[in-house]
């Protein structure tokens, strides 16, 4: 039962990573700010005198989305790997299904905050506590006493 949820949270946490590489590497904004950021930081303080010189982070900005853009596919075929070995090793496809939601939301919320200084309300909150206690209702529902009301329904 262990590496099943192991799996699960790791596959909840690589489509996190995925999803905020997909936002990086579509969000050409970002990463010019971030790297402007870095070179004023890190760089040299280099003024130019022409207006039509460009920097490093117009140029720079393109391989760096196709990096984010390749993070994204490495990270969605990991994750699904993941998510197929949680599956083996899991008793049910609902526990893993809500461990793997679960790591996923919390880990994008957190992802969010680290990355691109996003604040989730309280409603937010809210909303994920009231999914996931949503889905511990779908877990907790035994599929014996499902597969037992059929059977019942059929010898009538």
């Amino acid at each position: 039962m262990f590496p099943g949820v192991f799996y699960a949270l790791l596959a909840g946490f690589l489509g996190a990573v995925a999803s905020s590489s997909a936002k990086l590497s579509l969000g050409a904004d970002y990463l010019k700010g971030v790297c402007e950021t870095g070179l004023r930081t890190w760089g040299e303080q280099r003024k130019f005198r022409q207006a039509d010189e460009t920097t490093a982070c117009d140029w720079l900005h393109i391989p760096l989305r196709l990096l984010c853009g390749g993070l994204l596919f490495t990270c969605n075929a990991v994750m699904w790997t993941f998510l197929a070995k949680a599956l083996r090793y899991s008793s049910s496809s609902t526990r893993t299904t809500v461990t793997t939601t679960a790591s996923n939301f919390v880990s994008s919320a957190f992802l969010g905050q680290l990355i691109f200084g996003e604040t989730q309300i309280t409603l937010w909150w809210v909303g994920i506590s009231l999914t996931f206690s949503g889905l511990l209702v779908l877990q907790r529902a035994s599929p014996q006493d499902g597969h037992q009301n059929a059977v019942a329904k059929k010898d009538e």
